[in-house]
C-alpha cells in the first residue's frame, strides 16, 4: 500500500513510519510543516493536493487531526487516517471531523465518547504503544559510561507546564471568579481518576472568564464548545502545572530527583537539573537505568494512558504513575506498574520501592513483557490498517 504521511514533527511519527515500512508499505512524507509552522491552511491544502495528484496513494495518515487534510481527502475520496495522541486537540471541534472519508483513532476513551457521535462510522478507540524493535536495540547498546551518566534513584522527564498555562493570564486576585476557580483547581488536585472540571463551569463563570482572559477562538465551521475549552485548555493545564510543581517539589525534598525539562525549573531548587533528554537516544536509557520513573498525566487526558507511560514500560523501566481509569484495563497494578492517588501515597511508594529492589525489578520486567507482548506499537499500527 502507498501511504502519504503528513508530518508536523510529532515524536510519534518516526516510529510509526518505520513500522509501516517494516510491514511492507511504501511511505511518502510531506515534511514542510516540520520546518515552517506558519504554513497555514492554504499551504497544507496545496501540499496534500499536489502529492495526491503526483502519486497514487491508498491512504493519507497523520498524527493528530488536520481539518484541511481531511477536506482534501474527502474531495479525492481517499481515507484520511489519523491517530490522536494528545489532549486537548482543538482541531477535533472542527466540522471536518464529520467527513465520511475520515478514520480517526483516539487514545483516550473519554475523548472517544465525546466525539464519537460526530462521526460514528469514522471514529475509533485505540490506545498507544511503544516500538520495541527500536527500543530493544537501543537498550542493548547501554555502556558503563551510560550507567554512570543516566542511573538515578528517581527521575522525571517532561514539561512542568509553566509555559503551557494560559490560565495564568487571569490576574484579578480579588475577584470572586479567581477565588472560585482556584478552589476548583485545588479540589481537582486531590482527586485522581475522575475529571470534574467541566461540570464546575456555569454559564456565569464562563462568561466572566472570557471577559478577563484572552480566550481561544474557534474557526467559523466548528462546534463552539467553550466549556470544554475552558475546562481542558485553561483549568486542566493549570491543574497539571500545579500538580507537577508541588509533587516534584516534595519528591526533591525527600529523595534525590533527576529532572529533565525545557521548562523553567527555578521553583524546584532541590531537584538535580539534568538539562534536556534526547527523545530517541537518551530518554529510553534514562527510563531503563532509573530506579523509579515518575509519570504525571496531563489533566486534559481524562481516562487514557499517556504516551510517556508506554515509553517507560517500553524501555523496561519501573513506572510509578498517577491513577487513570484505563490503566487497570491493560495492566495489573502492583504487578506491572504501580500507581498513587495522593501526595503521601506517592512519597510512601517511592520510599518502599527504593528499599525493595527485587520487587521493583520484577514489576519493571512484568510491565515490559506485557506491553511488548500484547500492546506493542506494531500491533497497534496493524490494527489501524486492518480497520481502515
Amino acid at each position: 500500500m502507498n501511504i502519504l504521511f503528513y508530518r508536523y514533527n510529532s515524536i510519534c511519527e518516526p516510529d510509526i513510519i518505520a513500522i509501516m515500512k517494516r510491514l511492507g508499505h511504501t511511505v511518502t512524507e510531506i515534511t514542510e510543516e516540520m520546518r515552517n509552522k506558519e504554513l497555514g491552511a492554504r499551504g497544507q491544502m496545496n501540499l496534500v493536493s499536489a502529492a495526491l495528484k503526483k502519486q497514487e496513494s491508498q491512504i493519507v495518515f497523520s498524527i493528530n487531526f488536520f481539518p484541511v487534510v481531511s477536506e482534501v481527502c474527502n474531495i479525492f475520496h481517499i481515507p484520511y487516517v489519523c491517530w490522536i495522541v494528545d489532549s486537548p486537540v482543538m482541531e477535533l471541534y472542527s466540522h471536518s471531523i464529520r467527513n465520511g472519508w475520515n478514520r480517526i483513532f483516539m487514545f483516550d476513551y473519554a475523548l472517544y465518547e465525546e466525539f464519537h457521535s460526530e462521526n460514528p462510522k469514522g471514529i475509533f478507540y485505540l490506545p498507544l504503544g511503544a516500538d520495541y524493535t527500536r527500543l530493544d536495540a537501543l537498550i542493548e547498546t547501554i555502556t558503563k559510561e551510560d550507567e554512570e551518566k543516566y542511573s538515578a534513584e528517581v527521575s522525571f522527564i517532561g514539561s512542568l507546564y509553566t509555559e503551557k498555562c494560559p490560565y495564568n493570564r487571569l490576574k484579578d486576585e480579588s475577584s470572586w471568579l479567581k477565588g472560585y476557580l482556584d478552589g476548583v483547581i485545588e479540589a481537582q488536585l486531590k482527586v485522581y481518576g475522575y475529571n470534574f472540571l467541566e461540570e464546575c463551569i456555569t454559564g456565569q463563570v464562563l462568561q466572566e472568564f472570557k471577559e478577563k482572559v484572552p480566550f481561544y477562538r474557534f474557526p467559523e465551521k466548528a462546534n463552539h464548545n467553550d466549556k470544554a475549552v475552558m475546562a481542558h485548555l485553561y483549568l486542566g493545564n493549570k491543574v497539571t502545572e500545579q500538580e507537577r510543581l508541588r509533587l516534584l517539589g516534595r519528591v526533591s525534598q525527600e529523595f534525590k530527583l533527576d529532572l529533565y525539562t525545557a521548562s523553567d525549573f527555578s521553583p524546584l531548587p532541590k531537584a538535580n537539573y539534568r538539562g534536556l533528554a534526547r527523545t530517541t537516544t537518551e530518554m529510553p536509557k534514562i527510563f531503563h537505568l532509573s530506579k523509579v520513573n515518575l509519570n504525571f498525566t496531563s489533566k486534559p487526558i481524562r481516562t487514557g494512558i499517556p504516551l510517556r507511560l508506554w515509553d517507560i514500560l517500553g524501555a523496561g523501566g519501573f513506572a510509578l504513575t498517577n491513577y487513570q481509569s484505563e490503566i487497570p484495563e491493560y495492566f495489573e497494578v502492583g504487578k506491572d506498574l504501580d500507581v498513587y492517588a495522593s501526595e503521601e501515597e506517592l512519597i510512601d511508594k517511592i520510599k518502599y520501592y527504593l528499599e525493595h529492589e527485587e520487587e521493583r525489578r520484577e514489576i519493571a520486567r512484568n510491565g515490559y513483557q506485557k506491553a511488548k507482548g500484547q500492546y506493542s506499537l506494531e500491533l497497534r499500527v496493524k490494527q489501524i490498517l486492518q480497520t481502515v
